[in-house]
């Protein structure tokens, strides 16, 4: 892709990124002369129509939002087969990347952030576009610390770390909600859930839920309640800890109903960091009611107490809810009494048992310690200082925690335990080892994909001259078959092309055409000078500067003469400046400039050998016109003409 012009006007310059689904190119636009980037569609899926709909479908309706937020999507196209989106270039960081370089951030930092993200979702939600794969990696932070959200509406990346449904994707496993998980329906509140997600990672420096496997992590997602975010950053508001909650809610109708209503509360624990605002969701299938008034009398229970109505109760049926209500009040009361009375003897009677046996079953209850981070062989040894013993539950891979260090334990730290009772611990066997794929031979484009699939990272890229084409993997610096660490990065070399290789020749050629052959060939544009031509079409190449057949090296300055085109000016008379070259340069830069009217304006420019003497160059002007002639810079004569 590199050095192809997509649309006759993007002019793709070197890979920035890419994932399952897509490569991202940065490009420049020639017609507004700005950088650009393009995800292009991966040729795997160019074969799949349904896919190709959908990318297309999606992409443009995603170009349909406008908001500061939100990463612009200017074109989308196709072009042999090669279908691609053009967005605007961001330059900066993904959230992703600042976490892992600096941790929990803090508070009002990330509450600025989600106010940010919030206010993009805010406006995709009132196109009735849903995300549906918010995570930090799809949201730029640019050096104003403005933030961008990208890849709003199209298909997710596939990778191992997604789940799909009926073959489409639904979104990345450590940020997606349980009815995602479930491969259930959709919508803005999954985006809510997602939202929750990143700022709990933006306020702790972790994600709520990790696994081995993305189904482990799905499950979580569904099973399991997440940590609270204070008990792993105390630093973090009541407020902030209660919205984040609320977004991660894993009944619908227990998230926030919109985003709007988190950027009033977001914005409301700036202010109020410990406020108690953040209100508790109802259930949508109950109605709360502080009375029911029944023919002009209101009506509550014997305790003043709110009553809780199914609304697919009817008018018809409240009087009797009400008089069953205070009947079970009477009998439940009566109930209580009993229940204290004899409550009363059994603790008289126990009491005496009590001290009696207190010797015997007063067991010692210690705090536990931290433990996360240690070493086996220390934790243990810590445990028995403190009169605690400790039970080894599960040795599992991790590639980012060494071998012999706690993962998790249970009870947590400075929690109680008796000293009967084990502590838990999970420790890690440290990255699993993963034999190195061969990709020599493979196509650039490709090696991300093979090293992904197998757990390998993608590492330094360096390109030497070769006689294998453009592209081509040459070399990789650790051999196949290999055992790594698992996320160890690859690096490798590919092929620049021949460094050397006979011209072609572009006589004939549209100027157009012969600057993305230039590219390809790594060759550079010289000059480019027009000149009247009754053979050859305007804009088709008369010369070039390397003649074809001849041995040339790449990166190499070919200069070109264009056809002008026949000037047909009837009853009109053609004047020509004839300029002397010097005869001691083998290589000039003549430039001419007309003054007339004391305006000095540029009328030529081009690259000459002094076998090109006399240069004749077309001149025209009214009345007296003085005509100055320079060569390198530097002045070398000057002529009057009377037209």
């Amino acid at each position: 892709m590199i050095g192809k012009v997509l649309g006759e006007r993007y002019e793709v310059i070197e890979k920035i990124g890419g994932g399952g689904m897509a490569l991202v190119y940065k490009a420049r636009c020639r017609l507004l002369n700005r950088f650009v980037a393009i995800k292009v569609l991966r040729s795997e899926f160019t074969s799949d129509e349904d896919f190709v709909k959908k990318f297309k479908r999606e992409s443009q309706a995603a170009a349909s939002l406008s908001h500061p937020n939100i990463v612009g999507i200017y074109d989308v196209g196709i072009e042999n087969d090669v279908h691609y989106i053009v967005m605007e270039y961001i330059k900066g960081q993904t959230l992703k990347e600042l976490i892992k370089q600096k941790g929990a951030l803090n508070h009002e930092f990330a509450t600025d952030i989600a106010i940010q993200i919030a206010s993009a979702l805010e406006n995709a939600h009132s196109n009735h576009i849903v995300h549906r794969d918010i995570k930090s990696h799809n949201i730029m932070l640019r050096e104003d610390r403005t933030i961008k959200v990208t890849d709003f509406g199209i298909a997710r990346a596939v990778s191992s770390c997604t789940i799909t449904n009926t073959g489409n994707i639904i979104g990345s496993v450590h940020y997606f909600s349980p009815e995602q998980a479930r491969g259930g329906y959709t919508d803005e509140k999954s985006d809510i859930y997602s939202l929750g997600v990143v700022l709990y990672e933006l306020v702790t420096g972790r994600l709520p839920f990790e696994g081995e496997t993305p189904i482990s992590v799905a499950l979580k997602h569904v099973q399991e309640e997440p940590i609270k975010p204070r008990k792993i950053n105390k630093k973090i508001p009541k407020s902030l800890e209660e919205i984040i909650l609320k977004c991660m809610n894993k009944n619908i109708s227990g998230r926030y109903s919109c985003v709007s209503d988190i950027i009033i509360d977001l914005k409301q624990s700036l202010l109020m960091p410990n406020g108690d605002f953040v209100k508790k969701s109802i259930s949508e299938n109950t109605i709360k009611m502080e009375s029911i008034k029944t023919n002009g009398i209101l009506e509550s229970n014997d305790n003043n107490e709110e009553i809780e109505l199914d609304k697919n109760d009817n008018a018809a049926n409240i009087d009797e809810i009400i008089s069953t209500d205070k009947k079970e009040k009477k009998i439940n009361k009566k109930i209580t009494i009993w229940a204290v009375v004899s409550g009363l003897v059994l603790a008289f009677a126990l009491s005496g048992s009590y001290f009696a046996f207190k010797n015997v079953f007063n067991v010692d209850i210690k705090p536990v310690p931290d433990l996360i981070g240690k070493q086996e062989e220390d934790a243990e040894k810590e445990l028995e200082e403190l009169g605690l013993f400790m039970n080894v539950a599960e040795r599992v891979h991790n590639k980012d925690i060494p071998e012999g260090e706690i993962i998790r334990q249970d009870p947590k730290p400075n929690q109680s335990n008796k000293v009967t009772n084990p502590v838990t611990v999970f420790v890690s066997k440290g990255p699993r080892k993963v034999p190195v794929p061969p990709i020599i031979g493979k196509n650039y484009d490709e090696v991300d994909i093979i090293l992904e699939s197998v757990g390998l990272a993608e590492g330094d890229v360096s390109q030497e001259y070769s006689p294998y084409p453009s592209g081509i993997v040459i070399e990789q610096k650790i051999s196949p078959g290999i055992s790594v660490d698992e996320g160890t990065k690859i690096d490798y070399v590919i092929s620049g092309g021949p460094e050397k290789f006979f011209m072609k020749n572009f006589v004939g050629m549209n100027i157009e055409d012969v600057e993305t052959e230039l590219m390809i060939l790594d060759l550079i544009r010289g000059n480019v000078v027009e000149r009247p031509d009754d053979e050859h079409p305007k804009g088709e190449v008369i010369e070039q500067s390397v003649s074809a057949g001849t041995e040339i090296s790449k990166k190499s300055v070919v200069d070109f003469v264009v056809s002008k085109g026949v000037e047909e000016k009837p009853n009109e008379k053609v004047y020509y400046l004839s300029i002397d070259l010097p005869k001691n340069l083998e290589r000039m830069k003549v430039t001419v400039f007309k003054i007339e009217n004391d305006k000095s304006v540029l009328i030529y420019e081009g690259t000459h050998s002094s076998i090109d003497s006399p240069l004749k160059v077309e001149i025209n002007g009214k009345g007296n016109v003085l005509f100055e002639v320079y060569i390198n810079n530097s002045f070398h004569e000057s002529t009057s003409y009377k037209f």
